[in-house]
């Protein structure tokens, strides 16, 4: 049996749904973000990012860049093995302290992504709670609804933000039963917010544990970065925070803080921290200096957040579909995907503008968009170049632009 067809059928498939993905071969440009070199099938050119997930451009700080060239300087590239065996480096214990103190809680641990603290500790927490049932937001990310498939036990998906559908569902349960309550801080496809002073009223109701994933807030939002949660003066009510280094921070790696116990039963419970390599040396210094210095620094923040108002102002100027948003999120609609994978590949290839295309599955059907994050250093002359740029690009495509804008003309 010859079985390569199989997977020429599967990649036919994508491409037909326009869903195959590609991906921009990038070379970053330490000390020039968010300048980087786009190795194209013509030769490296010059682009600027505007979506990455390094909000805050710490991956190129220089505490950051210092931390970690003088920790692999001294103690070298890798960790050596697993947390078990000859893994748990002196920077990794010092890390999980750090994350520990920011999100106000006894203990912290640290996984190899994000994307894996979500996968394994779901379903570890879930699995240690006799006759659990998960009671999950329909927009979680893929690594928790991956969490919540793996804790193989009862799982019940509340409609997207709608606390009376999360009340419902939760009064259908004996009070005595234990309930996981799973939500996200940030939407970071929307860009919308949780509301988790109501989510927690309802968990101490009902006698519920509460699993916040922080990922795209740790370190934006709340006193010293802490996130939403502690923003919303809600962190000491959440059980389990659930975050990652590779976003504000700059880094690599994700993580969940909660009382000691949890941690604890997590760490000797968890396979996906049991048989896995730890963290590099270089790597946990690094995130730890980029949370002390955001625990200490407010500016990167504010900058931040005055620069994404001002994309959002200067796109809706432009007649174009910004999707409301309160947060650093600021998408904006094509509602086709053809049609967003064309716009990348024209502000790419016509402007130097690197955006990646946002499809189904990441987005339901119809909802396609570009997906932009702005930084402190996206200056006011490349936020009007991006605005030129995609009208532009809307023009060529003949994507509709506000009436008002088009009457202008």
């Amino acid at each position: 049996m010859t079985y390569d067809h199989f997977f020429s059928v599967a990649l036919a498939r994508l491409h037909q749904e326009r869903r195959y993905r590609v991906f921009a071969d990038l070379e970053r440009i330490a000390g020039r973000f968010p300048y980087a070199r786009w190795h194209s099938p013509d030769g490296p050119r010059p682009v600027v990012i505007w979506c990455s997930n390094d909000y805050l451009g710490m991956g190129q700080h220089p505490k950051v860049i210092s931390a970690m060239i003088e920790t692999a300087t001294r103690m070298g590239a890798g960790a050596g093995g697993t947390r078990n065996i000859s893994g748990t480096n002196h920077p990794l214990v010092e890390l999980e302290r750090e994350l520990a103190e920011l999100h106000g809680k006894e203990a912290a641990l640290v996984f190899t992504s994000g994307y894996v603290s979500n996968e394994t500790g779901i379903p570890t927490i879930a699995g240690l709670l006799p006759d659990c049932v998960i009671l999950s937001d329909a927009w979680n990310h893929n690594s928790m609804i991956e969490g919540v498939r793996r804790a193989g036990v009862e799982k019940k998906i509340w409609r997207h933000n709608d606390v009376g559908h999360l009340e419902e569902l939760l009064a259908a349960e004996v009070l005595e039963r234990p309930k996981l309550i799973a939500f996200e801080a940030l939407y970071s496809m929307d860009g919308d917010v949780a509301p988790v002073k109501k989510i927690c009223d309802l968990a101490e109701r009902y006698g519920a544990m509460t699993y916040i994933d922080e990922v795209h807030s740790a370190g934006m939002y709340g006193p010293a970065g802490a996130g939403i949660a502690a923003r919303e003066g809600a962190l000491h009510r959440i059980d389990v925070v659930e975050g990652t280094l590779a976003k504000a921070f700059g880094c690599l790696g994700g993580y969940i803080a909660a009382n000691a116990d949890i941690i604890d039963a997590v760490r000797s419970y968890a396979p996906g921290f049991i048989f896995t390599t730890a963290l590099p040396p270089a790597v946990c210094a690094a995130a730890t200096a980029a949370i002390q210095h955001l625990k200490a620094s407010q500016c990167e923040r504010d900058r931040h957040q005055e620069r994404a108002a001002r994309v959002k102002a200067v796109l809706n100027e432009a007649g174009l579909p910004v999707m409301p948003s309160e947060t650093h999120i600021v998408p904006v609609m094509v509602s086709d995907p053809e049609k967003c994978k064309q716009a990348s590949d024209l502000l790419l290839a016509k402007h130097g503008i690197y955006v990646q295309p946002i499809n189904y599955p990441t987005v339901r059907r119809g909802t396609e968009r570009l997906r932009l994050t702005p930084t402190p250093y996206h200056d006011d002359k490349l936020v009007d170049a991006l605005a030129e740029a995609l009208v532009d690009v809307w023009r060529r495509l003949g994507l509709p632009l506000r009436s008002r804008v088009l009457a202008a003309e």
